[in-house]
């Protein structure tokens, strides 16, 4: 067989081996570039890093306390964007996703809007949330929810529609259930580990509109702060906010995969 099972130690030492490659290469790449010029700022060094570090652990004011450092406060805006943000697009698309999967009438209502606005990119319509929503939390929140929103309800959609079989619901209504009964007993819990993959997928997207949106308008946050400290070629703060960011969506996703597994056992890997 081409995809043969490896035991969990073996994945575990693939994974951290090819991460100390990419770091041996970019140590020697650093290297390579300090010699050619030892003040470049492009791919900086240990020492580099360490100056970076202390530039976000480290509150502007004197007095100010250790949550004012950039970090702290740049992780406390953008996780509450973006968790409000996926809260909102995520009830939104359930609600609506089901209903299209349910209901002939809601499916022939939403599938035109919802295939029209999935292919206009969110990040084009910057602008246009400015205007409907201000500058504010409510920004972020509606770009984050109305960009994954059109995805991530045809998903559901789809999901309802085609992985729940008819003779499944017209055995339930045969054995007495209602129609919400069905809706919450057969068709949701049948589809859960698909909303949940569908939902896993779209944390990718919803934190590059988050980061466009800071980046555009933002006082604080990663994108913010991306913006500030690149046009500085300060790279040792970009590197470090680049690893936070791939962290932190890394351990979302794991997670969400972790959740599925259990709320679902029954559907495997």
């Amino acid at each position: 067989m081409i995809r043969q099972p490896i035991q969990t130690r073996t994945r575990i030492a693939l994974g951290v081996g090819s991460v100390l490659l990419l770091l041996i290469l970019y140590a020697g790449l650093s290297v390579r570039q300090h010699r050619i010029n030892p003040k470049d700022t492009t791919m900086p060094g240990l020492s580099q890093f360490v100056e970076g570090w202390k530039m976000i652990l480290t509150p502007e004011a004197k007095e100010g306390a250790w949550y004012d450092a950039w970090i702290f406060a740049d992780v406390w805006a953008t996780c509450s964007r973006l968790a409000l943000g996926l809260l909102a697009g995520i009830l939104l698309s359930v609600v609506i996703g089901m209903a299209m999967g349910c209901f002939t009438g809601a499916e022939a209502f939403f599938t035109p809007p919802l295939s029209f606005l999935a292919k206009i990119p969110p990040t084009a319509m910057l602008a246009v949330y400015f205007v409907l929503f201000g500058t504010e939390m409510k920004m972020y929140v509606a770009m984050i929810a109305l960009g994954i929103f059109p995805t991530l309800a045809q998903s559901i959609h789809q999901a309802a529609k085609k992985d729940v079989s008819d003779h499944v619901i017209y055995k339930a209504y045969t054995l007495g259930a209602s129609h919400l009964e069905v809706i919450w007993n057969v068709v949701f819990r049948q589809i859960l580990p698909r909303i949940i993959e569908s939902i896993r997928l779209q944390v990718g997207p919803a934190m590059v509109f988050l980061i466009a949106a800071e980046w555009m308008n933002a006082d604080v946050g990663f994108g913010y702060r991306l913006r500030i400290q690149s046009r500085l070629l300060h790279m040792n703060v970009v590197y470090t906010y680049l690893v936070f960011l791939g962290a932190t969506g890394y351990l979302m996703d794991w997670g969400l995969s972790s959740l599925r597994r259990k709320l679902c056992p029954w559907f495997g890997e």
